[in-house]
């Protein structure tokens, strides 16, 4: 029997990577026949390969997953990636498409697959009959009340304030009643717990490893095993190196 087939579509590497390491545990014989990493470019590899399945980023820049799925709801099933969960709308669980939150479990990939290989002896649903759900969607996408994430950081260096970009951060560590900021200058200090940054923060771009630290995805160079077993993080341009605990393994098995 010839494989199912399916795309990835993400504007982040690592999140395709991420995505194509957790497929390959729950559903080992399933072909990733190509990754895109935008709407223009998913729509030209959807044409050439014809997959059978699309796994579907919303937020992405030019033309959205929801401008693709209009384009697309007749030719294959859609899975829709987001991390934003006011986007996975109870009308997900009776269409013809399903959705994974950001970063997606192994278990909750387990419940998407299983619904997908049911659907795959069926033919896709017509745009017709998911035409209102995508419009909805759309709504909700444009006219979200959520807050915004954070994008700068004010921390304290010796007797200054600095604004800091996010996107400058290595990782954040707890430190009794602060949270270090760490950066390419060095070690900054701010009153905002790691709580309240892993909520404000895009959890797209930055993962929380263990109780006291959340890094910058797209800082990670290296992810190893230790000789207890434990993952580890070495950085880009950086040489600290973090340890994941057993909690958020799941977000690197396989990686």
């Amino acid at each position: 029997m010839t494989p199912f087939k399916a795309i990835i579509v993400d504007d982040e590497s690592q999140l395709r990577t991420y995505l194509k390491s957790q497929l390959a545990i729950v559903w080992p014989e399933l072909e990733i026949c190509t990754e895109a990493k935008s709407g223009k470019e998913a729509i030209e590899q959807i044409e050439t390969c014809k997959p059978d399945i699309v796994f579907l980023d919303i937020n992405m820049p030019g033309l959205s997953g929801l401008d693709v799925a209009k384009k697309i709801t007749d030719k294959c099933w859609i899975v829709f990636v987001t991390a934003y969960d006011q986007y996975a709308i109870e009308a997900f669980e009776n269409e013809a498409v399903d959705y994974l939150l950001k970063p997606v479990t192994v278990e909750r990939l387990e419940k998407t697959v299983s619904r997908i290989k049911q659907r795959l002896s069926q033919k896709p649903e017509s745009y017709d009959n998911i035409k209102k759900l995508l419009n909805d969607l759309d709504v909700l996408t444009k006219n979200s009340t959520a807050p915004p994430t954070l994008q700068w950081i004010k921390a304290q260096q010796g007797n200054d304030i600095s604004l800091i970009s996010v996107d400058d951060v290595f990782y954040f560590i707890a430190q009794d009643k602060y949270t270090a900021v760490i950066t390419d200058n060095g070690e900054s200090l701010i009153q905002t717990p790691i709580k309240e940054l892993a909520r404000d923060l895009d959890n797209n771009l930055f993962w929380q490893i263990n109780r006291g630290v959340i890094v910058n995805v797209r800082c990670i160079d290296k992810v190893s095993r230790s000789m207890t077993g434990r993952y580890q993080l070495r950085l880009k341009k950086h040489s600290d190196v973090l340890t994941v605990s057993r909690t958020y393994t799941h977000l690197f098995k396989q990686m």
